[in-house]
């Protein structure tokens, strides 16, 4: 795991007392995006990571100002 290779470069983006969002400059050079949730860990590449944000900010309460609706 890169968070726990002094190798790879790693940036934290977020943190609270319980979470915790990293990204890691992979050696082969695609950066992967980690979500920490107690114990689980997500691990994201760029595309899936896109993706996911997405997803959170169609959440109701995102701070967006838009309603979400659930997909049919």
């Amino acid at each position: 795991m890169a968070a726990d290779n002094p190798n790879i470069p790693t940036t934290i983006l977020a943190e609270t007392q319980n979470y915790l969002v990293w990204t890691a400059d992979e050696p082969d050079g695609e950066t992967t995006f980690n979500v920490e949730l107690g114990n689980v860990t997500l691990h994201f590449f760029r595309e899936e990571w896109d993706e996911f944000l997405r997803l959170i900010r169609a959440l109701p309460g995102s701070g967006d100002g838009q309603p979400s609706r659930p997909a049919r």
